[in-house]
């Protein structure tokens, strides 16, 4: 399959990485990143070690299979646009936050695919990717049900040796994926600390009630999320990636823009009844965002 990730910064690069020992890949992103990549090959180092040399350029190609959209939630509008003049046959989001997949619905002609990724990945130097843990992803319909193109797209995945799950409930697990990073992410980037230490401070029950409003806000939405689900999704995560710094905490590591806005932001816009804590969060990191330049 000919695919393109749209976004390849450290997630986008290890799965295109890893789908490129099977697939023809191009990946699209920034320099010095894809001019290293492009020059060198990508490296792959950690929990698995290879080197593969997908294409690497800064501008989406004319035509493609499929396109992988890995970009931050509010970079999705203009990633949208730019897809619109390139030949598709379908799209996934592996993104983060809500709302992505009706933004690129809205532009472009071909299927849109929903997916979550518990795959970790840091990007080191410009041509090397870090693999700090071996995850799943989940896609599918993002109305739910089933569809020939979401099974060709998780052939394609297992094909290079990618965990992967074709859902027929992906509103469900969209919902479950933003009661975890509703729960872990702004925390951990406010408080400066590894995935686990929410399990044994002061922080579990912030993170805990953060989740807790998330599903109360799907359930308004006629999503079936129970607050215990939300919250033993939050301590699975917690405890299956204890060692790894949250997207949110790498970005407020690094002084970037977050995507407070399509989660706990979301959580808040979307909610009809008060919901304090993501509020909070929410406040409090855009405050950061700011503020971080002065």
């Amino acid at each position: 399959m000919d695919i393109v990730v749209v976004g390849a910064g450290s997630l986008g690069s290890l799965i295109g990485g890893l789908l490129a020992q099977e697939h023809d890949v191009t990946l699209v992103g920034r320099e010095p990143h894809v001019g290293s990549v492009s020059e060198n090959g990508l490296s792959v180092v950690g929990a698995e070690e290879f080197r593969v040399q997908p294409t690497a350029q800064t501008t989406v190609p004319a035509s493609t299979d499929l396109a992988l959209v890995t970009v931050k939630a509010y970079d999705t509008a203009a990633v949208a646009t730019d897809l619109a003049d390139c030949t598709l046959d379908a799209c996934l989001s592996l993104q983060n936050g809500m709302g992505n997949e009706e933004r690129l619905a809205a532009e472009l002609d071909c299927p849109v695919l929903a997916g979550t990724c518990s795959y970790g990945a840091r990007l080191r130097e410009p041509g090397t990717v870090a693999f700090t843990g071996r995850g799943e992803i989940v896609l599918g319909e993002r109305n739910g049900g089933r569809s020939a193109v979401a099974d060709d797209a998780g052939a394609a995945f297992r094909s290079a040796g990618i965990e992967t799950t074709v859902a027929t409930d992906m509103p469900t697990r969209l919902w479950e994926k933003l009661a975890v990073n509703a729960g872990i992410n702004a925390v951990t980037a406010l408080a400066r600390v590894e995935n686990g230490a929410l399990a044994d401070s002061q922080a579990d029950a912030v993170a805990a009630n953060a989740a807790r409003e998330t599903a109360a806000v799907a359930r308004e939405q006629g999503i079936e999320l129970s607050d215990e689900r939300a919250v033993s999704l939050v301590e699975r995560v917690v405890d299956d990636t204890a060692a790894n710094h949250s997207s949110m905490y790498q970005d407020v590591s690094d002084g970037q823009q977050t995507e407070i806005g399509a989660i706990n932001g979301y959580v808040a816009d979307a909610a009809t009844e008060p919901v304090p804590v993501n509020e909070t969060l929410a406040g409090l990191v855009r405050t950061w965002e700011r503020h971080r330049e002065r």
